[in-house]
């Protein structure tokens, strides 16, 4: 206490000495350290990964690794998850090759023509399906080694056919058809038939008139009938009673050949009709069907083989089509959710 009573105060601590200072490159250091560990933990929490009690509330540098790890793979399956989107002009895609929709205009172009007929949906479904079939038989072909790379669909499926061309019909394979096809050579009542149309009556009865003064038929329809068959004297070929409208039916099979008809009015023109001769009904037989045959049991194997390489370039080859970006409805197999597995 002092002489007047008030307390004294007690004598000053001596100053702690200072934390000796750390070099410039050392705290650089640390703070870098620092502020990657409370980064961590930050995403450590995001993860649901604790950090340690105590002085290291951060993180223990395995569980920094840990995080960072699990971060890149969650990243990297997120990058898996989400492929960017195919551009708007990308029908489909075979394997990494992008197939842009104006390649199928093109085909169908060189398939439909110029026709500006609208085509219905289901259609263009099915043809969009047939040009990716395409794409894929011409890949097989140049894997085969059978075409160059840049083919012709039609020369690269030409060559897959004859590449897999079984020998042809033998006699008996033929007459096996032909004895269990027997209703398919059964011919009806048939005449061969020539024809004068006129636009108007007056020019018909003068034709009748020439022709019933003797002139040949063919040659009075090649001056003055207005059908496409008038460069061939008018021949209209065999005809059955089902080819024929049913209008003229009667007076056509009324006929005896060499005979003419009288003018007949139809909503287009006014008809003369000549019978060149009339046909039977009959049953084909085998040796006059045997060509036929060769060639309907060609076309079936060439169809099978087909319909097989079709199955098999589906199967081998990662095709997908992106229906959103076509401007029809698609109903095939080669939508989105459509995987194919390579060959083993």
């Amino acid at each position: 206490m002092s002489r007047g009573g008030a307390p004294t105060a007690p004598p000053a601590s001596p100053p702690l000495p200072a934390p000796p200072a750390l070099p410039l490159t050392t705290a650089v250091r640390k703070l870098a350290r620092a502020a990657a560990l409370t980064a961590l933990a930050a995403q450590a929490a995001a993860f649901g990964i604790e950090g340690s009690a105590g002085g290291s509330a951060g993180l223990a540098v395995s569980s920094v690794g840990a995080v960072g790890a699990a971060a890149a793979a969650a990243a990297a399956a997120g990058c898996r998850r989400r492929p960017a989107p195919p551009a708007p002009d990308v029908a489909a895609r075979i394997g990494d090759t992008e197939v842009r929709y104006s390649e199928f205009q093109e085909h169908l172009s060189r398939t439909l023509g110029d026709s500006d007929a609208v085509v219905p949906s289901d259609v263009l479904s099915q043809l969009f399906d047939q040009f990716l079939d395409e794409r894929l038989l011409v890949r097989l072909a140049v894997e085969r080694g059978l075409v160059s790379a840049g083919s012709a669909p039609r020369q690269a499926i030409d060559a897959l056919l004859r590449a897999a061309a079984a020998p042809p019909p033998g006699d008996a394979e033929i007459e096996a058809y032909y004895n269990l096809h027997r209703r398919d050579f059964a011919r009806p009542e048939r005449v061969r038939l020539r024809q004068i149309l006129t636009e108007d009556r007056r020019t018909a009865q003068a034709a009748l008139q020439a022709v019933q003064r003797g002139e040949d038929f063919a040659a009075v329809a090649r001056r003055v009938s207005h059908d496409a068959s008038a460069g061939g004297g008018g021949y209209q070929g065999e005809l059955a009673r089902s080819d024929l409208p049913p209008a003229l039916v009667d007076v056509i099979f009324a006929l005896q050949p060499g005979e003419v008809s009288r003018v007949v009015p139809a909503a287009y023109g006014f008809h003369i009709f000549q019978v060149v001769a009339r046909l039977p009904e009959e049953v084909v037989p085998l040796a006059a069907a045997r060509g036929e045959i060769a060639s309907r049991l060609e076309r079936e194997r060439a169809d099978a083989v087909r319909a097989a390489l079709v199955r098999q370039v589906r199967a081998r080859y990662n095709a997908k089509v992106y229906e959103h970006n076509l401007p029809f409805e698609y109903e095939g197999p080669y939508g989105e959710s459509h995987t194919t597995k390579p060959p083993a």
